[in-house]
């Protein structure tokens, strides 16, 4: 008898435990958040192509929105870029293939040559193409 309390007992914290881990898929989604901001950091413009869709529409806070050619030119040229950048508070969503992602965007950016603290949240939309997860739109607003 007291080997099944214990049996039972087990089961119910594992099951628990189980429950309370996130989904491989939620794991996946935040790992390409992450190579993508890392990406956009550290200048990696093969991780950029690779991780955004070739119909991507991004959305700056100040209401510019682009193309993947024109995000990954502006990194590239140095019109855009991070002496620091991190994702807080993410949270992420799913349905189907398809992902929600909202997060705080903090960063120091270098806007042509120009420091700028910046403090924007994100929602960023990804999508399941082919295995791998890719960013589709994004939208920046002020909080």
């Amino acid at each position: 008898m007291q080997k099944i309390k214990v049996l039972i007992g087990f089961l119910c914290l594992f099951t628990g435990y189980v429950a309370a881990a996130p989904a491989p898929a939620e794991k996946e989604v935040a790992q390409a958040v992450d190579q993508l901001t890392q990406a956009m950091l550290h200048l990696d413009l093969k991780q950029l192509d690779a991780l955004t869709s070739d119909k991507l529409t991004y959305g700056h806070s100040s209401g510019k929105v682009q193309n993947k050619a024109q995000f990954i030119a502006d990194l590239e040229t140095h019109t855009s870029a991070f002496k620091t950048l991190e994702m807080q508070n993410q949270t992420v969503t799913l349905q189907g293939d398809t992902a929600l992602v909202r997060n705080h965007f903090h960063a120091l950016a270098v806007n042509s040559g120009v420091e700028v603290p910046t403090d924007i949240d994100n929602f960023q939309v990804w999508q399941k193409q082919k295995g791998k997860w890719l960013l589709i739109g994004r939208q920046a607003y002020k909080y």
